[in-house]
């Protein structure tokens, strides 16, 4: 089983065992809402543009409520299930795409709840993860008001380094698993466990900065 797919099934599992209405890091959602997201992601591509593109976000908005009202919470759950669309086509696709955005809401909702700690993640998944990171890190950092350097710990060797966010200024040195720093540069500054080191200052602004893509 690929990472996309174990990643999938887990949080499926999870949306399951705590039903509708629970909490999750997504501003404004709960699981009911995640659940309608990530259905529409595969099942509307009419409704995919308005999740990057702010003027179009009032149809994608409206979908997801429209997939809300027709389906109840497990019926949902079970569209999410199985790979939808192209997904469910092209298993490469599934891999390519949907590996960092099922592991980042999948973190979404079990760090939402009391009690959570970090997973220990397969040595090839963190690999994968630094993979990915390193080639998205300077857009996700975009918005970076300080300077950004990521350093990797585990996987071996000495640490990898990425480098984002403002070229100019201080900068705060980032330091976690690779998983860790992923969460993040996609915005979960405050539920990642990476450690941050520099001007305190500048700590405070990217822990409040709006990072991610």
């Amino acid at each position: 089983m690929t990472h996309a797919r174990s990643e999938r099934a887990a949080l499926c599992d999870l949306l399951d065992q705590l039903g509708p209405g629970e909490p999750t890091l997504c501003e404004g959602w709960d699981t009911y809402d995640l659940a309608a997201h990530l259905a529409l992601r595969e099942r509307r591509p009419d409704a995919m543009p308005g999740i990057a593109v702010r003027a179009l976000a009032g149809h994608t908005a409206s979908v997801q409520r429209g997939l809300k009202a027709k389906h109840p919470f497990p019926a949902l759950v079970a569209l999410v299930r199985k790979p939808g669309g192209v997904y469910g086509l092209l298993p490469f696709l599934d891999t390519a795409v949907n590996t960092m955005e099922f592991f980042v809401h999948h973190e979404d909702v079990r760090r939402a709840q009391p009690g959570w700690e970090p997973r220990e993640l397969p040595a090839d998944f963190e690999d994968l993860i630094w993979k990915r990171l390193s080639a998205m890190a300077k857009m996700m950092l975009r918005r970076a008001p300080v300077g950004v350097v990521l350093h990797r710990r585990g996987g071996g060797g000495a640490r990898s380094v990425v480098l984002g966010g403002a070229q100019q200024g201080p900068k705060v040195e980032v330091s976690g698993t690779a998983s860790e720093l992923l969460l993040f540069c996609f915005g979960r500054q405050a539920h990642s466990r990476a450690e941050l080191s520099g001007d305190a200052d500048a700590i405070e602004r990217l822990r409040s900065a709006r990072l991610g893509v």
